[in-house]
């Protein structure tokens, strides 16, 4: 059977910082020759930029580290009486002041990273790098935990190897939330960038869901920014 690959068949959205939702990392700020993400070059010859098929997955995998600590959702469960209050953690105003959300169109072929035909090979191709990073076993499980860092980052080479444009993954907080990791040199067109505003009913969707609130601050507004 042939790789399973996908194509993106509508915008894409990324969330980034202000100017340009679109920017390339700057490779001054690698370290141990990659990012910290997790299909990053282990090599550092191409950079990644991760985007999402929904605005919604956007929020979510950027909001993701602000969520509260398992053990304190765990100890506020345990209290008995009636659930009047649910722990909140908090989001900075100055993370919305910062950051745009872009829209872009992308071309090419990526591949359908948890899909049986990729995991076999992976499984192969990446043994020896599993063995020495303490796996006993590499599946898709293995690959959803995106840890170690190291091993989906060698997946990623696996697939830059094959000629192909990125990553077609499933998010870990949904897999009806689709994302796309994207190789550079960037099949993308039609890019533009919007400010983000706080009532922004998926940002909003993704606080609710994540278990978090933002703190209220006044900000000025912004010309909305496009990139051609």
């Amino acid at each position: 059977m042939p790789l399973e690959l996908r194509t993106p068949t509508q915008s894409i959205y990324r969330v980034a910082r202000y100017p340009d939702a679109w920017q390339l990392p700057d490779w001054s700020r690698a370290k141990d020759g990659t990012f910290g993400n997790r299909f990053d070059d282990p090599q550092a010859y191409y950079r990644v930029i991760y985007t999402s098929s929904q605005r919604l997955g956007c929020f979510l995998e950027t909001l993701a580290r602000f969520r509260p600590d398992l053990t304190l959702l765990a100890e506020f469960a345990e209290i008995e009486g009636d659930d009047d209050f649910t722990p909140l953690a908090t989001v900075p105003a100055s993370w919305l002041i910062a950051r745009l959300i872009g829209t872009a169109q992308a071309d090419g072929q990526y591949a359908d990273i948890y899909a049986p035909e990729w995991i076999a090979l992976l499984r192969r191709d990446l043994a020896s790098t599993a063995i020495a990073l303490g796996l006993s076993e590499l599946d898709a499980a293995t690959l959803q935990a995106g840890r170690p860092r190291q091993l989906t980052q060698e997946a990623s080479l696996v697939v830059f190897r094959h000629g192909l444009d990125g990553i077609f993954y499933r998010s870990r907080y949904g897999h009806s939330i689709e994302n796309w990791a994207i190789f550079e040199p960037f099949p993308l067109s039609n890019m533009s960038a919007t400010a983000i505003v706080a009532e922004d009913p998926d940002l909003q969707t993704a606080l609710r869901l994540h278990g978090l609130t933002m703190t209220d601050a006044i900000y000025p507004s912004r010309i909305n920014a496009s990139k051609s």
